[in-house]
């Protein structure tokens, strides 16, 4: 379908009932999301905050991330300033000691956010690795009252375990695109590598957080597969990330995606996944601009204070936004 096409026509109120029963969408009416003409927007906004409201009322949650370890990757990543491909200018150093891991933690705290996330840039962790994540976040659960996410790459389950008994509740790994269009954005691990992880996760009784990046030169069929994927394997929390294409990196000179399909494909997300947490996450800032406080009708959660290599909003500006628009910080 095309985003001319002003013969789309979709039954607003059965898709709200379908998707808060639990029985999602079709195919069909997923791609048509997609390629709603753009002067439908407000209806599509409308009927997906209503399943949105149904699940999280006026809340949004903030959450911050810490790039614990930068650059050094040997992975291939397409989109990522941090791997082995990248020569983008961005600071690289190795894994941050636990006191800046913990300050990391306060400033989170004091800025508002009930969700910390430490990164780190690399295949997967040493069992060294995820002893020092373990030590840490007990250290943070004792001072702070945040949740702690980690995204650490390839995961075992033993390792996992570990991180669910240490007091992580949450394991980022995202699927990042289609199971088809993926070989064409990596080729040092597969598909079936990301999905293997968040099983592993999963099955160690940790909430998992995994979605992706749109505007990589995937189809609208790509991005539907994607929404289905979390959907099928139940995720938690998902992440839909907006490439922020960086000068270094082999997707440098893609273009950023318009305001309205990045609604589009949240809107898509919340349908599909009507009780998981959706983060309108990287890109946002740079993608959507000024229309950054209507992702809120479909997503309840963002990111503050930047992202792993890019500045973001900071976190005064974005409790602004969510105030001024009518929805309420989580606290």
């Amino acid at each position: 379908m095309r985003s001319s096409d002003t013969s789309i026509k979709l039954p607003w109120p059965d898709l709200i009932r379908r998707s808060l029963a639990g029985q999602g969408i079709s195919r069909d009416e997923g791609l048509a999301i997609l390629a709603l003409p753009d002067e439908q927007l407000p209806e599509l906004l409308q009927a997906a905050f209503e399943v949105r409201q149904a699940h999280f009322g006026k809340r949004v949650k903030l959450c911050m991330l810490q790039n614990a370890r930068s650059g050094l990757c040997p992975e291939d990543c397409h989109y990522c300033s941090q791997s082995s491909v990248s020569s983008a200018k961005i600071d690289k150093y190795p894994l941050m000691e636990s006191e800046q891991l913990l300050e990391g933690a306060q400033r989170a705290h004091e800025a508002g956010a009930t969700r910390y996330c430490m990164v780190t840039s690399g295949r997967g962790p040493t069992d060294e690795e995820i002893e020092q994540f373990c030590a840490v976040t007990r250290r943070i659960r004792q001072r702070y009252p945040l949740e702690i996410c980690v995204c650490l790459g390839l995961l075992t389950e033993a390792q996992a375990r570990k991180l669910k008994d240490a007091g992580v509740g949450w394991v980022n790994h995202n699927l990042n695109t289609s199971e088809r269009f993926y070989p064409e954005i990596c080729s040092t691990h597969t598909y079936q590598d990301r999905v293997e992880t968040v099983r592993n996760v999963r099955k160690a009784g940790l909430k998992t957080c995994s979605g992706g990046i749109v505007g990589m030169g995937e189809t609208d069929e790509d991005i539907l597969d994607m929404a289905f994927a979390c959907r099928e394997i139940g995720m938690d929390s998902i992440p839909v990330n907006f490439l922020h294409p960086i000068k270094g990196t082999p997707m440098e000179a893609l273009r950023f995606l318009t305001p309205m399909k990045a609604l589009k494909v949240l809107c898509l997300f919340r349908f599909l996944n009507p009780a998981s947490e959706i983060r309108a996450a990287g890109g946002r800032e740079v993608n959507l601009g000024p229309a950054q406080a209507q992702a809120l009708y479909a997503a309840n959660s963002i990111f503050i204070e930047g992202y792993l290599t890019t500045p973001g909003q900071q976190a005064q500006e974005a409790r602004r936004m969510i105030e001024e628009f009518g929805f309420e910080v989580e606290t």
